[in-house]
């Protein structure tokens, strides 16, 4: 984000020597994105951030992705997932599971009840949904509240961790990056201000409001990171406990954007999906539907038109109301519609009828559109509707 902060104690100039009340230097680190080119923020660190006294490898989760061959539309019950008997030790960060990826994105969902492990995802942005459930999302800029419908937006490489109240349980829906995540660029100036046209303000983000402290030695840090391999983990062992900043400023930090704060935009007759773009990143986009009025021509068909992603996949994430266009689909909230590009998708037979003169959709989905093939995770296969690619023919299906 261009949007400056400043946090804690930062000295009136950058790169000076800077002490505490003792005397004791702090250590400025610059985090910084596409090599000193783009936005950063100053951290002033207790501790040296470089200073690590271990490493060891750390065995991810399964990140096998299949083919979706043969090519077909499908629906994916990530509620199916959720398991009572383990819900206490599954964390948000290794208790993810990989539902769809491809080189530019993976989608994972868990069901947390535990606190997660310090982490750092060195490949690119995160952005996870909350679908239920309230988190504190503590980070090396300060402390995040996460509540239902926050996006979660963390830069590359922030050290964070998820923290659950014990007998509580979250829901999350994590799109990982392999780039920066960011508001579309129409919707910027070419300063970074977020423009009149666009469905959401500075106002809507909302960012840590204080530095943390954490003095603790010897601390474990889970880190994502490239290898010729492909995904791989590594623990690396910190002297002391990251969280050591007094201070920071500048435009790179986590924030929170919650989806009923999203302004929908709405027309004489029925709008394309980039109305509903909230972010996007190198080879795909991040939409949400919102619950608001539809189309006013006396004529209008409120739901979308039949349509083929030509370029792209499409997935749709059911997080709230009745989406109007999979009625009879068997989809339902925590489903997911996996429409892959060659195929063309729209509404369920009978939704478009029934959506006739309607004026008002109760719905909310997250929609993440990839400008690649995606491919199923474990989760993805384990979860399943194999009746979906046939809803739209009355079931029939040709073995």
């Amino acid at each position: 984000m261009a949007y400056y902060r400043s946090l804690g104690e930062v000295p009136p100039v950058r790169h000076t020597v800077f002490r505490s009340d003792t005397g004791d230097l702090y250590y400025e680190e610059l985090m910084g994105e596409e090599g000193f080119s783009s936005d950063s923020s100053l951290l002033y660190h207790r501790h040296i951030p470089s200073a690590v006294v271990g490493a060891r490898r750390w065995e991810l989760p399964d990140q096998t992705l299949t083919p979706n061959a043969p090519l077909l539309p499908r629906h994916l019950r990530l509620h199916d997932l959720a398991d009572a008997t383990t819900l206490a030790e599954t964390d948000a960060v290794r208790g993810r599971r990989l539902v769809l990826g491809n080189e530019d994105v993976r989608i994972s969902y868990v069901v947390a009840g535990g606190t997660s492990p310090l982490y750092r995802n060195a490949l690119g942005d995160e952005c996870v949904y909350v679908e239920a459930g309230e988190a504190v999302v503590e980070t090396v800029f300060g402390a995040l509240p996460a509540r239902q419908g926050d996006y979660v937006v963390i830069p590359r490489a922030t050290t964070h961790r998820w923290v659950v109240e014990e007998g509580r349980e979250v829901r999350l829906y994590a799109i990982e990056a392999n780039s920066h995540i960011a508001p579309p660029k129409r919707y910027l100036s070419q300063y970074g201000q977020l423009l009149e046209h666009a469905p959401y303000c500075e106002r809507d983000l909302v960012g840590p409001s204080e530095p943390l402290h954490v003095e603790e030695t010897d601390v474990d840090v889970y880190i994502k990171h490239r290898s010729p391999a492909g995904v791989t983990g590594t623990i690396h062992t910190l002297p002391h406990h990251p969280f050591d900043v007094v201070g920071w400023d500048g435009c790179l930090y986590p924030y929170t954007f919650n989806i009923a704060d999203f302004m929908p935009i709405t027309g004489k007759v029925h709008q394309p999906p980039p109305v509903h773009q909230v972010f996007e990143g190198d080879n795909f986009v991040i939409c949400n539907f919102v619950p608001r009025k539809v189309d006013y021509h006396e004529k209008s068909v409120p739901v979308p038109y039949y349509h083929s992603n030509v370029d792209s996949d499409e997935v749709m994430f059911y997080v709230g109301g009745d989406y109007e266009a999979r009625k009879g689909s068997a989809i339902g909230l925590g489903s997911i519609s996996f429409h892959p590009g060659g195929h063309p998708h729209g509404p369920q037979p009978g939704a478009i009828e029934a959506s006739l003169g309607k004026d008002y959709f109760d719905e909310t989905g997250v929609m993440v559109d990839t400008f690649r093939p995606l491919q199923l995770g474990e989760a993805g296969l384990a979860t399943e509707d194999k009746a979906y690619a046939s809803s739209w023919s009355g079931g029939r299906w040709l073995a």
